[in-house]
């Protein structure tokens, strides 16, 4: 589309939303990858026309709205330039850097979350300080500028340790356990220390379970809170989700509370997901958040009466939130994550798409690498261990690349 055409739309469309009294509301949308798309099929069901931003035209959400290409996130006049006729903007991942939003806010749009969120967020040393001080249960941590700094806080917490990078980490890419002093040096390394990279140390949290909480705050500070789910993690990649997670009650609702108060801490508004650990003792830390929908939440679609995508969308045009409260007594997420390097061609999907009570979603990305999120399946059933079985089943059909590299 070009942009004299892209333009005259944005103009008739605005004209059009002022007419009918905003009857035709329009979303700008940072991002272009599966969780836009998500947000779009969402937006779409409420009537919403979308716009989403990439660096590249060939992505997930292209398949269904139209995306704007430009040469990076930190070509902030650029994004400005393509984004002028929509009054709210979202976004599908934190990297989006400072300047950027800042100018979007000060042209007149309504950035959500907005620039002072993500700061709090973006930077993870700076996310676990604003936890702490809201006085919410973290792990032990602490900025290291070299890695003697990280040999004296393994003597004074214990090993193992986790180095994270403070910024742009994400499924694993950003972190590395370390077990002892003979560790400190390569993970400093590979995590980019050496190379300037402004990293962070955590003690390590000994966990019975990982959980995740979605939480989605409207623009007038009402949350709603969706189940506690339980992950399943390898490699710092989710593998899988389960919900509800089979935890005493009382624990749930510890997690609940904690996540709707991390997200209520950063001034969040949309929805968040929230990663916890379940102690052996019961106790209950905050991992992290993410100021964006999540892949621990991907399980809404099916089994909630208002999925994480349709609540953010209500979020940010200040709409009310729908209900959390499952369809289902149990759902399963399985990741679909590549295998190899490849083309996104998907097989076993006929396959996949017979077995009962099975929902696919396969991201559309063209190209396929080891790790790479391809899609997800979703499981409705009886029980969690029903669930599970049976998106687990489907997940196992599903295959992406080719033996072309």
């Amino acid at each position: 589309m070009s942009g004299a055409i892209l333009a005259t739309e944005r103009a008739t469309a605005r004209v059009a939303g002022d007419v009918v009294g905003g009857a035709v509301p329009r979303l700008g949308i940072l991002g272009g990858g599966q969780l836009a798309k998500m947000l779009v099929q969402a937006a779409a069901q409420l009537g919403c026309r979308t716009v989403c931003v990439e660096m590249e035209r060939d992505c997930p959400a292209g398949l269904l709205t139209p995306v704007e290409v430009v040469p990076g996130w930190d070509a902030a006049e650029e994004v400005a330039r393509v984004l002028e006729a929509l009054e709210v903007v979202t976004l599908e991942n934190e990297f989006i850097p400072e300047r950027t939003l800042a100018l979007l806010a000060s042209r007149g749009h309504r950035v959500l979350p907005g620039p002072a969120t993500m700061e709090r967020i973006r930077d993870k040393f700076l996310q676990k300080s604003t936890l702490a001080a809201a006085g919410l249960p973290v792990p032990a941590f602490a900025a290291v500028e070299n890695p003697e700094e990280l040999v004296a806080r393994g003597r004074e917490w214990g090993w193992p340790l986790v180095l994270k990078a403070r910024c742009h980490g994400y499924d694993g890419k950003g972190n590395a356990t370390v077990h002892g002093p003979e560790d400190v040096r390569p993970a400093w390394q590979r995590l980019g220390g050496d190379r300037g990279r402004a990293l962070y140390v955590e003690a390590f949290c000994p966990f019975e379970r990982e959980l995740a909480v979605i939480v989605t705050r409207g623009r007038d500070g009402r949350c709603a809170v969706y189940p506690v789910v339980e992950t399943c993690q390898k490699d710092h990649i989710c593998h899988h989700v389960v919900a509800p997670a089979q935890v005493p009650p009382a624990r749930a609702a510890r997690a609940a509370e904690l996540a709707r108060a991390a997200v209520e801490s950063v001034g969040g508004i949309g929805s968040f997901g929230v990663e916890l650990f379940l102690g052996p003792d019961g106790g209950v830390w905050i991992n992290e958040l993410a100021p964006r929908v999540h892949n621990s939440g991907h399980y809404t679609i099916e089994a909630c009466e208002c999925s994480q995508f349709e609540n953010h969308v209500r979020a940010v045009l200040g709409w009310p939130l729908g209900s959390t409260r499952m369809r289902t007594p149990a759902a399963a997420m399985v990741n679909l994550l590549g295998r190899r390097h490849g083309s996104g061609r998907v097989r076993g999907l006929e396959q996949a798409l017979a077995m009962p009570g099975v929902h696919v979603h396969i991201y559309g990305k063209t190209r396929c690498a080891p790790g790479r999120k391809m899609g997800h399946v979703t499981a409705l059933g009886a029980t969690p261990d029903e669930a599970l079985a049976r998106a687990l089943a489907a997940a196992q059909v599903l295959d992406f690349g080719d033996v072309q590299p």
